[in-house]
């Protein structure tokens, strides 16, 4: 029975999706339509907790004060709508759920940060190797830009 629930729910699961703690700092990409538009609006925000393990029920509660007011949403991972999400730092905490931070204010909310290297993204439509495809690409534009010499720039200078 649990082959035929796990069989039924894979094309509808994610792949890539990056593990994501209480005490990230994160960046939702979401998709919203009004009427016959699209766009994609950000979330940043505190995670506060991730519930429901890796399956297709999976969420995470993200808290963001906007005006002095705090907004609680909750995504679930595996929606068609969210688009990407970036992990834009890392909170070094010792609880699975924050919420305890939904009472403090200033410095009391705040936590200590670790290193992050690179951003780490999680993407609906595109794999992996596409991405490093593309950020190859730019490099190697760079590599072959030409500086400007003394004498080019002694030729050019005449000319104005």
């Amino acid at each position: 029975m649990k082959n035929k629930i796990k069989e039924f729910l894979n094309p509808y699961l994610k792949k890539g999706i990056i593990d994501i703690k209480a005490g990230d700092t994160v960046r939702i990409h979401q998709e919203i339509k009004i009427g016959k538009q699209e766009r994609i609006q950000v979330f940043e925000g505190l995670v506060l907790a991730k519930k429901h393990g890796k399956g297709i029920s999976s969420t995470i509660t993200v808290r963001k004060i906007i005006s002095g007011v705090g907004v609680e949403k909750t995504f679930p991972l595996h929606s068609p709508t969210i688009k990407k999400i970036e992990i834009v730092k890392r909170g070094k905490t010792r609880r699975a759920k924050l919420y305890y931070l939904r009472e403090t204010k200033g410095k009391k909310s705040r936590l200590k940060t670790k290193e992050l290297l690179g951003k780490v993204v999680a993407e609906k439509e595109e794999p992996k190797e596409e991405i490093k495809a593309n950020e190859e690409e730019p490099k190697q534009k760079e590599e072959t830009k030409e500086q400007p010499t003394k004498e080019k720039v002694a030729e050019e200078e005449p000319k104005k």
